[in-house]
C-alpha cells in the first residue's frame, strides 16, 4: 500500500508543479517539487526496509540450516 501512496503523492506533486508552471505560480511549483521529493524519499526508505527484511530472512534461513 505504501508504494501506491507514494506514487499518488508523486503524481499529485507533478500536477501541482505543472499547474504552477502554467500559471507562473512559483509557490505552487515549489510545493509540487517538495511533494515529489518527499514521495521519492519515502519510496527509497520503503525499498531499503524491504531489502533489509529480505537479508534478515536469508540470514535466519542460513542459521536454521546450520542447526
Amino acid at each position: 500500500m505504501g508504494d501506491l501512496s507514494n506514487k499518488a503523492q508523486e503524481l499529485a506533486g507533478k500536477v501541482k508543479e505543472k499547474a504552477g508552471d502554467l500559471t507562473g505560480n512559483e509557490r505552487l511549483k515549489g510545493e509540487g517539487r517538495a511533494d515529489r521529493g518527499g514521495a521519492k524519499v519515502k519510496q527509497a526508505a520503503a525499498d531499503v526496509r524491504d531489502a533489509m527484511t529480505g537479508v534478515a530472512d536469508r540470514v535466519k534461513g542460513a542459521l536454521k540450516r546450520d542447526d
